[in-house]
């Protein structure tokens, strides 16, 4: 295996590699082991043999088997070199206790698999953070598009809706009698109650109640003694324009509305949204009517 074909290996693979190579080499002691315990046989053979040819040829057998073992060696070592190539003079075989000091099989065996933790644990965050801001990408765009977060300023709509609570509107739809909504004015968005629809006829005496079409409203969101004529300039009986409706707060003492002509009656396009539940504080969530 040459230089390049080994840079272009993964961690992984060399740890793999690295492995077999270990288990390569641990074959080739063992065999050269093998080999040295039959030369130290044949040469204790040696002392006893009785004519010098038998010695040489005892020699020769020994010689082959040590020749055949170093090879071997060899090239297993060779095979375990970074793309060095093969020397043309033979190296001799280095004695057992000069191996290379390799990791075990077992300590090789646990690096490729933290290795591989590490990966599959990569790929998870990576797939927990996609997931994660596709999530909140989405709630952005429903939060922008359809289900509008608004916080509550001043004490127009107390006791139904109090400073500082955050609430979710919803698009669309119809402005129907009694139903809060939060509507554009001169750059702010203000929330209070349908009171009127076009064509309708508004009536208010002196001490606040409120008459539609001649008929007094009932209106049980108001707290005891919230009755109230408030800020108004407009000529009663008003009768509310044509797509239109007629809005007023439920802190009447306060609340500037429709009874003004400062704010006056409320168009469909400056609608953000119907008012349908407090989200914030969570002590205090609930549904919105």
């Amino acid at each position: 295996m040459t230089e390049k074909e080994l840079a272009k290996l993964r961690r992984p693979e060399m740890l793999k590699l690295m492995l077999e190579q270990q288990r390569k080499i641990q074959q080739l002691e063992a065999e050269l082991a093998q080999a040295n315990d039959k030369l130290a046989s044949r040469r204790t053979g040696l002392k006893n043999a009785g004519s010098i040819a038998e010695a040489s040829l005892a020699l020769t057998g020994i010689f082959e088997e040590a020749q055949k073992a170093a090879d071997s060696y060899l090239e297993g070592v060779k095979d375990l070199a970074e793309g060095e190539e093969e020397s043309e003079e033979p190296h001799p075989a280095p004695p057992p206790e000069e191996f290379p000091d390799f990791p075990s099989p077992e300590v090789l065996e646990a690096a490729v698999r933290q290795v591989r933790y590490k990966r599959r644990f990569r790929r998870m965050i990576r797939t927990s953070v996609f997931t994660l801001v596709t999530v909140a990408a989405a709630a952005v765009l429903i939060a922008v598009l359809l289900m509008p977060v608004l916080r509550i300023y001043g004490s127009s709509m107390v006791p139904s809706l109090a400073e500082g609570e955050y609430v979710l509107t919803l698009k669309g739809g119809d402005m129907k009698t009694g139903d809060i909504v939060a509507f554009y004015y001169n750059n702010k968005v203000l929330v209070k109650r349908v009171i009127g629809q076009p064509g309708q006829w508004i009536d208010i005496d002196e001490d606040g109640t409120v008459y539609v079409d001649n008929v007094a409203l009932e209106e049980p969101y108001l707290p005891e003694g919230g009755k109230a004529l408030g800020e108004c300039n407009i000529e009663l009986p008003y009768q509310v324009p044509e797509a239109r409706v007629f809005v007023m707060g439920d802190n009447r003492a306060v609340s500037v509305d429709s009874r003004s002509t400062t704010v006056g009656c409320v168009a469909e396009e400056q609608l953000v949204g119907r008012v349908v539940f407090c989200v914030w504080p969570l002590s205090q969530a609930r549904s919105i009517s």
